[in-house]
């Protein structure tokens, strides 16, 4: 995050009445600020073990951008590529996919993704989807999520990962993101080692509000309830199918990654983690249930604000060093 160290945070819009013009521009803004050096105070810093950069990857139909994590080179490893030998070609992947629905970037999660590529140590890509809106529903980004684990993993070789060592890793609507992606990996024969899911919001049905913590977290903390409804609006266009994009609701859970959900309890949506986790149990998919009480939504994001936020990292990095032990 370096574009400006005097960035303001833009008030949030009331989401219940809120334009499509009202929304972009508070879009820009926002993400502006998060992008921004005054934002790690809350944000958190990066590791200073991993180098991270930009690349855009040319997807069907589109190029995307993504957010690479990697560990520092060490002075081995220089004198490997410039001996022209690969360096460090078999580092884990794992696939992250930042929360925000319809607004949010890759940089609000340098501080864990950092964290993971230097201390894992591994390949952590970090999927810079489309953002929701009147003209992009919730399936663009989830085939965005998808096509870029397809192309990490085929071209392995490039990016310098054992893609026999891959997990998924999303928080909010990126962990419902990385939740669908964990069942098209399945579908397809794409062995993944962990799922790692954050908050996650995994209902997008008519039963979405239907939950004790929307009723109990409905607006505080923070206005979770018109936030939620919008996001609902924009993911499922009239007439889509939303269980499609609710995998609460999908017809098999059995067979998938191994999953830690990460359930902050004073969340709206910490009942979707909560029954998730459950559905997932008595698929017979082995995941584990981890709860912080009194933590809020997004609260691994907020490291300066949350101090539960630490300890969830870390719990985070325990759980996929063990599954993408080689």
């Amino acid at each position: 995050m370096s574009e400006t160290t005097t960035a303001a945070r833009p008030p949030e819009p009331d989401f219940s009445v809120v334009t499509t013009e009202e929304l972009l521009a508070y879009r820009n803004a926002e993400n502006h600020w998060r992008s921004s050096d005054v934002a790690r105070t809350i944000l958190g810093e990066p590791d200073p073990g991993a180098v991270i950069a930009w690349q855009e990857i040319a997807l069907p139909g589109r190029d995307l951008r993504v957010r690479v994590y990697r560990p520092a080179s060490t002075e081995d490893d220089d004198v490997a590529v410039r001996a022209g030998l690969t360096c460090r070609a078999d580092l884990p992947l794992v696939v992250h996919v930042h929360g925000g629905s319809f607004v949010g970037t890759a940089v609000q999660c340098d501080w864990t993704s950092s964290h993971l590529a230097a201390h894992l140590p591994a390949v952590v890509v970090s999927v810079e989807h489309r953002l929701l809106d009147d003209g992009s529903p919730l399936a663009d980004a989830v085939d965005d999520g998808w096509d870029v684990l397809q192309h990490v993993v085929r071209h392995a070789v490039q990016w310098g990962v054992d893609p026999a060592r891959t997990a998924v890793f999303g928080e909010s609507c990126g962990a419902l993101i990385s939740a669908l992606t964990a069942i098209r990996a399945r579908e397809a024969g794409l062995e993944l080692k962990a799922q790692v899911l954050v908050n996650p919001a995994v209902d997008v049905t008519g039963t979405m509000f239907d939950y004790p913590s929307i009723a109990e977290y409905a607006h505080n903390p923070s206005r979770a309830l018109p936030l939620l409804q919008l996001f609902q609006r924009l993911a499922v266009p009239p007439g889509a199918d939303a269980r499609a994009v609710s995998p609460l609701y999908a017809d098999d859970l059995s067979g998938l990654a191994p999953a830690l959900v990460v359930v902050p309890t004073q969340d709206a949506v910490a009942d979707h983690g909560r029954l998730y986790a459950k559905r997932l149990r008595e698929a017979g998919t082995p995941v584990r249930l981890s709860e912080y009480p009194g933590a809020r939504h997004a609260f691994l994001t907020l490291p300066g604000v949350e101090p539960q936020a630490e300890a969830a990292q870390t719990e985070i990095l325990v759980f996929l060093r063990a599954a993408l032990a080689e």
